[in-house]
């Protein structure tokens, strides 16, 4: 019998190893796996790579994960913000790596990966910092139908992390509005997802038509709380 549903966030992160690339979902505040971060944080792996759509917000949730020390480099497109100070404190003294990504090949190159697309050309970056690679090397880039484009390569993860609103034992997802973002795309492009939901349907009740992400690209799925507010209500990142 199938059955993906994990005991705890920390069995559910138990098999991530140092070294590891790992895609996180969300787009600022909105569908960040806050419980998995921190699970992640507590598991202890290091040496990691993250990809994400910026570097973190305040102290909490991807730059808590940073301030620990234990990210060697961070892939994304939105690096610096108001309240960003982690990242930047850690970025100006040397401690992390940074790979600069518009946000559109960000996508593409992880849909590149859940698809087994080998390149792609794209024009942006073309003519920019952003068409050199880290060394400093310039890019492939090719001329097509007169437009100038740049060879960008995929963004294969070794683990995603990815916010889900509702799921079944078989990995099955949906996802609340904004909160889908990244999500379904990270959890094509990484070897293992890990999904934390809200709410754990029986199987079947799911239509089939209204899945987001089947449960063939999720390995394990844990159910988190939601957050109580002050005012009497839930928080919810989306």
């Amino acid at each position: 019998m199938i059955d993906k549903i994990a005991a705890s966030v920390a069995d559910a992160l138990a098999d991530v190893k140092d070294g590891s690339t790992v895609l996180i979902g969300g787009f600022g505040t909105a569908g960040i796996p806050g419980e998995l971060i921190d699970g992640l944080i507590e598991q202890g792996a290091k040496d990691l790579t993250l990809v994400n759509n910026n570097a973190g917000n305040g102290d909490t949730g991807l730059a808590a994960l940073l301030k620990t020390g234990r990210v060697r480099k961070i892939i994304c497109s939105f690096p610096r913000q108001a309240d960003s100070h982690v990242f930047d404190e850690l970025y100006r003294s040397g401690k992390i790596e940074l790979e600069l990504v518009p946000q559109g090949n960000l996508a593409e190159r992880l849909r590149a990966a859940g698809a087994g697309v080998g390149a792609f050309f794209t024009p942006t970056g073309f003519g920019t910092e952003l068409a050199k690679n880290a060394d400093g090397s310039a890019k492939e880039t090719r001329q097509i139908n007169g437009r100038q484009y740049v060879l960008e390569y995929p963004i294969q993860g070794d683990v995603a992390l990815v916010k889900a609103e509702r799921g079944d034992r078989w990995g099955n997802l949906t996802y609340r509005m904004a909160a889908r973002n990244f999500g379904p795309v990270m959890a094509m492009a990484a070897r293992q997802t890990i999904a934390s939901v809200h709410e754990i349907v029986p199987l079947g009740e799911f239509d089939p038509e209204a899945v987001v992400t089947p449960g063939i690209f999720v390995s394990k799925v844990v159910q988190v709380a939601r957050v109580a507010t002050q005012a009497g209500g839930f928080k919810d990142a989306a």
